[in-house]
């Protein structure tokens, strides 16, 4: 008797809000038309990544220098890739921050995401000629491309929304991206096999393109919001050192605190990735199987992290603030990884994967977003790159490497490794709570 009008609440708060707020709807499309390019890209990547055909993966003089030296690049190719994205990150990190520092949010936001979709119609000629090495460069653009626009993305929604604006609305946002984490997938499931992989990439520049017209169409509202505010920065470069993002999180104990979230969150997603695939292929020797497996905890993922973006983020935000959206999912790992360290099956690992993940993308991201708000566009822009960038793919290419070493003594050591990473990253969310409280709070 009680569920249906809470239920109906929920969506009532979902209407007024468009109503009340209409960059709101444009905001849920640019998420969903980003995230559904992403992800129409991701299988692609994936398969490269696994590829056995080291000649399509890696550049023929990568392959004969590995040769001459007794490297079997086949044994290496994540761990390669993955070194090769980092590395990718730190080289391109002053070329965001010249860019940030010399053109207008109205200049360098459509220019980015154009350059995005010309590189796309780029590895269209790779792909259609098959040209030797495209796997690699490809899966690390990926990469590269996903954390710096879904960043930038977030970035921007700062700049329309205001903190308390924010935990209302974030939910919403953050299920278009759900939805397109649904959208893609199935999308290169229908037409690869009708229109190959090359085609698939003008399918992915052709969303990117959306996403730009539903930027052109925010712009009003974010120098509206900026004026509201009496700020007028919107429209003028940003100006300051291309490497500012790096001075200031060395400077600032708030950046510091989402650098540690960030690092040991990957961490923990790093560990418990790579070990759910040696147990699946021990539990699971035949391929259908483990697709299966693979396929029930993805779609276990999307469905709980929906149902808590639009059931129970904002009223998390609304009514708490940051400290649970941030601690609850944190907690649930620790605990999740103690359980693991002492059965690791695959049951139990699934549940675990889902909760880390799920957890992630509905509670703790929006969580950190709403945070971004309430600081200067320096830190917004330059700050926040660094982490969600080289931080991030830094901690991908440490623990992808750790785990290879943990590996060798048993599932047991991978998870009560994972422990204490949780248990760091429990200790960084504290540290964050405490210093977000040391921001000037916004006019209700």
């Amino acid at each position: 008797m009680t569920q249906a009008p809470t239920t109906a609440g929920r969506f009532d708060h979902l209407r007024g809000a468009l109503r009340e707020f209409p960059p709101l709807l444009w905001s849920f499309l640019y998420f969903f038309f980003l995230l559904t390019g992403y992800y129409v890209l991701r299988p692609v990547r994936d398969a490269m990544g696994a590829s056995d055909d080291v000649q399509a993966v890696f550049p023929p003089g990568l392959v004969e220098w590995a040769a001459a030296r007794g490297l079997v690049l086949g044994e290496l190719t994540l761990q390669v890739l993955f070194t090769g994205t980092f590395i990718m990150m730190l080289l391109l990190q002053p070329a965001y921050g010249a860019l940030v520092s010399r053109y207008p949010r109205r200049v360098f936001l459509p220019v980015l995401y154009v350059l995005f979709i010309a590189c796309l119609l780029g590895f269209y000629v790779l792909f259609g000629r098959e040209v030797p090495g495209r796997g690699a460069v490809f899966f690390i653009w990926v990469a590269v491309f996903n954390l710096f626009a879904v960043s930038v993305f977030w970035s921007f929604m700062a700049d329309i929304y205001t903190d308390i604006e924010a935990r209302r609305l974030y939910g919403f946002i953050a299920a278009g991206g759900t939805i397109g984490g649904f959208t893609g997938p199935i999308i290169t499931r229908l037409l690869v096999n009708e229109i190959g992989v090359a085609n698939l990439l003008l399918v992915s520049a052709a969303l990117m393109a959306l996403a730009v017209g539903c930027i052109l169409r925010l712009g009003r509202w974010a120098r509206l919001r900026e004026a509201e505010r009496g700020k007028a920065g919107a429209e003028q470069a940003m100006g300051g050192s291309v490497l500012a993002g790096l001075r200031l999180l060395r400077e600032q104990p708030l950046l510091q605190a989402m650098a540690v979230i960030m690092f040991f969150g990957v961490g923990v997603g790093t560990l418990l990735y790579n070990e759910q695939a040696a147990i699946a292929r021990q539990f699971f020797p035949d391929v259908e199987a483990r697709t299966a497996y693979y396929a029930n905890i993805d779609l276990a993922i999307n469905l709980v992290t929906i149902l808590v973006q639009v059931f129970l983020t904002r009223t998390l935000l609304v009514r708490f603030g940051v400290a649970p959206v941030l601690l609850i999912p944190a907690v649930a790992i620790l605990l999740g990884f103690a359980a693991l360290t002492a059965s690791p099956l695959p049951l139990l690992v699934a549940v675990v994967q889902v909760a880390t993940r799920a957890g992630e993308f509905s509670l703790a991201k929006p969580g950190r977003e709403t945070i971004y708000t309430r600081v200067d566009r320096e830190v917004r822009y330059k700050g926040k790159a660094v982490i969600d960038t080289a931080v991030y793919r830094g901690g991908d290419l440490f623990f992808v490497w750790a785990h290879k070493f943990l590996a060798a003594f048993g599932s047991a050591v991978v998870f009560g490794t994972g422990m204490l990473v949780a248990g760091i990253m429990t200790l960084g969310a504290w540290r964050l709570i405490r210093e977000q409280a040391k921001l000037p709070p916004e006019p209700r």
